[in-house]
């Protein structure tokens, strides 16, 4: 075997990395934690996300990606070269590591260029850089090689990418900075806002699984869940419940976002191509879009039949796959 095939998701929240006839082999939070003193690496990926908020003074706990793109170029780099390693790069030292790296269809060509330079630094001897909507429409298997039109709209942690494909391109996009974390932050600051109550990361997004909503009517039986923190006035711990209909008002501001930029994007897109939307629909990808609700609430404001791919998160993911089976 002349080398090892790899397509890598390098998403804000997580990182997933397919292998050319393996499928998926890695799926870990984008979170690396580090010794200060000595700079050394501790640990990558679920092992550092369960040290945020937790660390002692001397080792800290990084997402080394913020909206989408790379915040610390240094540590994205040590996080690459950790995970190309674990899915089996570090087998072939002499032969070429081809590699396949989504990123947001925003992106500026510096913010490009780094991310192909911390794939070249982290070991891979080709790299091919593909926009993360036309990935995402591949894994959830639209055929966008024909003339007809698709819509796909890829809600990541960073970035939510909006984009009309035919004739394999992209003819229509847009790409904002609102995602899941935004989601949590937004969580965070509703609870601190409602009940003076200081919450982490970690806790957010639970509660944006557990109750998180995109439409009004929050979801069936008004679900709950007890949110423990920081009282703000005493300073001692506090549990709070917080119910689905909270979660609504919470996340609101940036749903609407997001269902403002696809209504933009629909407003953009030549009408033979409006047709086939209609025909077709809206395919929803990335683990935003998996918030209670949020197909129907697209669906409700544009009119169109929206559904959510098999596999939301693993989109991307399987879309590099797929480039890479007929790129290299």
């Amino acid at each position: 075997m002349f080398g090892i095939d790899l397509g890598i998701d390098l998403g804000t929240a997580s990182v997933l990395v397919y292998v050319k006839g393996k499928g998926i082999v890695l799926h870990e939070p984008s979170v690396v934690a580090i010794d200060k003193n000595t700079n050394k690496r501790i640990a990558v990926g679920e092992d550092a996300r369960m040290m945020l908020g937790r660390t002692p003074g001397n080792i800290v706990a990084v997402r080394p990606m913020r909206d989408g793109v790379i915040a610390d170029y240094v540590t994205t780099e040590l996080m690459l070269k950790y995970f190309l390693e674990k899915a089996g790069a570090r087998k072939f030292p002499f032969f070429k590591t081809r590699v396949v790296v989504c990123i947001p269809s925003g992106v500026t060509e510096v913010e490009e260029r780094a991310v192909k330079q911390a794939a070249y630094q982290a070991g891979a001897r080709q790299v091919k850089v593909i926009e993360e909507p036309y990935s995402a429409a591949l894994g959830a298997g639209l055929d966008i090689a024909g003339p007809a039109g698709n819509m796909v709209v890829d809600i990541g942690g960073g970035t939510s990418d909006i984009a009309v494909l035919a004739l394999g391109g992209i003819v229509t996009k847009r790409s904002l900075r609102v995602g899941g974390d935004k989601f949590d932050e937004a969580i965070i600051r509703h609870i601190r806002r409602e009940y003076n109550l200081m919450i982490g990361e970690r806790t957010a997004e639970e509660v944006k699984i557990a109750v998180g909503t995109a439409i009004p009517e929050g979801r069936p039986e008004n679900a709950e869940i007890d949110v423990r923190g920081r009282d703000l006035v005493t300073g001692l711990p506090k549990t709070v419940t917080v119910n689905s209909k909270e979660c609504y008002t919470a996340l609101e501001e940036s749903v609407e976002a997001i269902v403002s930029a696809v209504k933009e994007v629909l407003e953009h897109t030549p009408p033979e191509l409006s047709a086939d939307i209609l025909n077709k629909g809206i395919v929803m990808t990335g683990g935003g879009s998996m918030v209670y609700g949020f197909d129907i609430r697209l669906s409700r404001e544009t009119g169109l039949p929206v559904s959510l791919a098999e596999d939301p998160i693993s989109c991307v993911a399987l879309g590099t796959g797929k480039v890479l089976d007929h790129s290299f």
